[in-house]
């Protein structure tokens, strides 16, 4: 059990990764239908005597082999292109959060409150608390509140990054001197984890992220205590 849900997508935390795992599995089931159809047929042809030595051309086939195709195509595309453009909206965020990527660890700003800037680096292993992962927790978790949209903003300082959480949906790059950003809506009080889905270096592997969502109560009290 545990080796089949490990080819399984991450649970979804936003409305976007739903998406994106609603047309996963859309493009899967054309992709099953598609293999299933060409081995009956191989195995048909392979498998019977039926022979026609005049049959020289067939234009009911052919175009019904062209128009498959096409068809199945469009299938594929017009939701893809649906979620593209979703994954651009950006629709009147309420917090703005800056993220910049270093060798090897990020920074946050949260540029709606004063003062609000920290690092975040990844936890020694000897520094480790229970339930604590190796590799994947910091000593400064990003907080957000759940149920509100925030517009994150990511950049680099040195070479390039990507700040990639697989459970919402979210990779982005961090490019020096470009200023990308994207939306985050997170749905429920959760922690989520990521890394850098650059090679951007002898520690790449060692540059983890960790959001922690909570209710909008208790972000404030984050913000009032930090």
């Amino acid at each position: 059990m545990s080796t089949w849900s490990g080819l399984n997508l991450q649970e979804a935390n936003s409305p976007l990764m739903e998406q994106l795992i609603f047309f996963h599995d859309h493009t899967l089931m054309i992709l099953i239908m598609i293999t299933t159809m060409v081995t009956y047929i191989m195995m048909s042809m392979m498998m019977n005597k039926l022979i026609n030595r005049y049959l020289l051309e067939s234009q009911k086939i052919e175009l019904i082999w062209t128009m498959m195709p096409a068809v199945t195509l469009i299938f594929i595309a017009l939701p893809s292109l649906r979620i593209l453009y979703l994954m651009d909206e950006i629709n009147e965020p309420m917090i703005t959060i800056k993220s910049i990527g270093h060798q090897w660890y990020w920074s946050y700003e949260y540029s709606d409150f004063k003062n609000i800037e920290f690092d975040s680096y990844m936890k020694p292993t000897n520094e480790l608390m229970d339930m604590e992962f190796r590799l994947l927790d910091v000593d400064n978790r990003m907080m957000v509140p759940m149920k509100t949209p925030v517009r994150l903003m990511i950049t680099s300082s040195d070479v390039i990054h990507s700040w990639t959480i697989p459970s919402l949906g979210v990779k982005i790059d961090a490019t020096p001197g470009r200023l990308n950003q994207s939306s985050i809506f997170v749905k429920r009080p959760t922690i989520m984890f990521g890394q850098c889905s650059e090679i951007c270096g002898v520690n790449h592997s060692f540059m983890p992220i960790v959001m922690e969502s909570t209710s909008m109560n208790m972000f404030i009290n984050w913000i009032k205590n930090f």
